[in-house]
């Protein structure tokens, strides 16, 4: 079921909201995380909140400066408490049995911090987890237990479906291990949060009846407010060099996930558009080798947080490419900061799945095939040489982004969730 968008008010019980997530931002970047900013509404709402994440790392797979040397940092807040926690990351992602190893012991170090916050195993009036890592599933509904409380688990991508459509897992032992774990995850919570309707039949799919009435569609939201359309000629576009011609944008992760293939491809056969990929990932090096001969083709690391909206209007159309098979599993969250920004999206993704699903309805877009580069291409090219629908798909995706995936309406469907479960 969605949770409506009725109001709640804040409960004025125990200690409050645990939440354990694997990244929330620090102070100097306000554009911040998912769960950053549903704690940010939470705490408008009344809400008292103890956020148990990790030490900033995420970007290049290692401890951030100015952050190193302590195992755990902890801070109080208005509101709460913010503790940080090392999240023993691995800089080589291929090695699954050690960044399995990392995730274990994060969610066991998590899992202690958990049962400390706001004051050792005191009633907390919800326990909200957060998968990216699966095991943090399993650590919220202990804690939650612990503390005589209940358990939202926050789905932002289904593990293991993801690594197994991508080929980074392929041990049947270890399929068979991260299924059963995602399974026994599903049923202990209280409920589970998913982003569309495509992942709330996937994990009903692999419940029993009984259990599909705790599965809630909360779709992730993006600061409109924050990130509105811009003027195309930005500070970053003559900092890279991309001249006044117009850019197509890829910005986020450059994993093995995105089909980022199809932009070399499509680079190849329009030279006559800048092509960027914007950030960092596995497989940015091979890309860049694969890419080396165009001209057309710049890669650029990630941006600072806030200067996202610089970036978003740099780009003239922005793309996002996604494998066959991950648009039931996935939802790049990214689509909604694009549309937030006025900027039009051509996306290859699974037809009737969330993404597609919204251009469709809001006219920000079109949707291709996955892995299909001349219908890329094509899309691409109708795109950027009709100016005036390009305007238009921008216009039409920033009016739906406002109406449907403001972080107040998301903030809302949370603290109602929250109340219901208390009671």
């Amino acid at each position: 079921m969605t949770v409506p968008h009725t109001s709640a008010a804040a409960p004025d019980t125990g200690v409050g909201v645990i939440v354990l997530c694997p990244h929330f931002a620090p102070d100097n970047a306000p554009t911040g995380t998912v769960m950053t900013r549903i704690v940010d509404e939470l705490v408008e709402r009344g809400h008292r909140v103890h956020v148990v994440t990790s030490l900033p790392w995420y970007r290049n797979h290692e401890i951030e400066a100015g952050w190193t040397g302590k195992l755990v940092r902890r801070e109080d807040t208005a509101w709460g408490s913010i503790t940080r926690l090392h999240p023993f990351p691995g800089g080589d992602k291929s090695n699954l049995p050690r960044r399995a190893a990392g995730f274990v012991a994060y969610s066991a170090l998590a899992g202690l911090h958990g049962l400390r916050a706001g004051g050792w195993f005191r009633r907390a009036d919800c326990v909200i987890a957060m998968s990216p890592p699966l095991t943090l599933g399993i650590t919220g509904w202990l804690v939650a237990r612990l503390r005589r409380s209940s358990t939202i688990f926050n789905i932002q991508d289904v593990f293991p479906d993801a690594a197994i459509e991508t080929g980074a897992i392929t041990n049947r032992t270890v399929i068979g291990a991260a299924k059963m774990l995602e399974r026994w995850s599903y049923r202990l919570a209280d409920a589970v949060t998913v982003l569309s309707i495509d992942l709330a039949d996937n994990v009903r799919g692999k419940l029993a009846d009984r259990h599909h009435a705790s599965v809630h569609v909360i779709p992730n939201f993006v600061d409109t407010e924050a990130i509105q359309p811009g003027d195309r000629a930005t500070p970053y576009r003559a900092e890279l060099g991309l001249g006044d011609g117009p850019v197509v944008l890829y910005g986020g992760n450059v994993g093995f996930s995105q089909s980022l293939d199809l932009v070399l491809a499509a680079a190849e056969a329009m030279p006559d558009v800048t092509f960027l990929i914007n950030g960092d990932g596995a497989a940015r090096a091979s890309l860049e080798a694969a890419g080396s001969h165009l001209d057309n083709l710049h890669f650029a690391g990630y941006i600072e947080a806030h200067r996202l909206g610089e970036l978003l209007a740099t780009g003239d159309v922005h793309v996002v490419p996604l494998k066959a098979g991950l648009g039931r599993v996935s939802v790049p969250s990214k689509t909604y900061s694009i549309m937030a920004a006025g900027r039009p999206v051509v996306a290859a993704i699974d037809p009737d799945t969330a993404v597609p699903v919204m251009l469709e309805e809001s006219g920000g877009g079109v949707a291709v095939p996955p892995d299909d580069a001349a219908s890329f291409i094509a899309a691409l090219r109708a795109m950027i040489d009709d100016g005036d629908a390009a305007r238009s798909a921008g216009a039409g995706g920033r009016d739906w982004v406002v109406a449907n995936a403001s972080p107040a309406a998301v903030g809302e469907m949370y603290s109602t969730l929250i109340e219901r479960l208390r009671r």
